[in-house]
């Protein structure tokens, strides 16, 4: 499959839209910078969204356009919640690792308003691939929100997310998307990486602190 996507990329390049390239590059930028936790990755990521969100309305992608709607949301709620954290404090935002019973409550409620929203697509648009379509629009609504309370498991999320968005992307032409979403998922499981070792040392710094007093 990296093959074929490679492969039309670069048929593409000669024809590629100048807007779809920028998006790219500040999606790199995106989750290059949230790696490092860094705030200015939320502005990358609303430049690049808002790009995407015309993009996809373009090629019938309707769950990805909107889902990019919301992505401009969520940049903006990212910013303030990883800058003022989990109060009206100035600490930042910590890591933060979720339960089994969160996990599993939050994978069976996006797989159940996938298959209504796929249905419901498939019978009163002309979405392209509407179950798919809505399992990665719901997903990443999901996901997303999770970057913004710096949830550590975010990442294993992403590597399902953005592997079937790849089918969709390839379907509809957009290889430079597609390659990026192939470049997304190497990125993702080096942020899982880094977040998880942070997320060890913060838990030994906390358990430090109450042990001293």
């Amino acid at each position: 499959m990296l093959d074929t996507i490679i492969a039309g990329a670069v048929n593409y390049a000669a024809t590629m839209s100048h807007w779809e390239t920028i998006a790219v590059i500040l999606g790199v930028a995106y989750l290059l910078l949230a790696m490092k936790q860094s705030q200015w990755c939320w502005y990358a990521a609303f430049g690049s969204t808002a790009i995407f969100s015309w993009l996809f309305f373009d090629v019938s992608l309707l769950m990805e356009s909107a889902l990019n709607v919301y992505y401009l949301m969520m940049a903006i709620y990212g910013w303030v919640a990883w800058n003022r954290g989990t109060n009206s404090s100035n600490e930042s935002l910590a890591i933060q690792s979720w339960t089994f019973n969160q996990h599993a409550i939050a994978i069976g409620a996006v797989l159940a308003v996938s298959l209504c929203s796929g249905y419901l697509l498939s019978e009163n648009t002309s979405a392209v691939m509407p179950y798919l379509d809505s399992f990665t629009t719901w997903g990443a609504i999901l996901t997303t929100w999770m970057v913004t309370r710096k949830v550590l498991e975010n990442w294993l999320y992403w590597l399902v997310i953005d592997a079937a968005a790849i089918v969709l992307y390839i379907d509809r032409e957009l290889y430079l998307t597609a390659l990026l979403m192939a470049l997304y998922l190497l990125l993702a499981t080096i942020g899982w990486f880094i977040w998880r070792k942070q997320f060890n040392e913060q838990t030994n710094e906390d358990s430090n602190v109450a042990t001293a007093h």
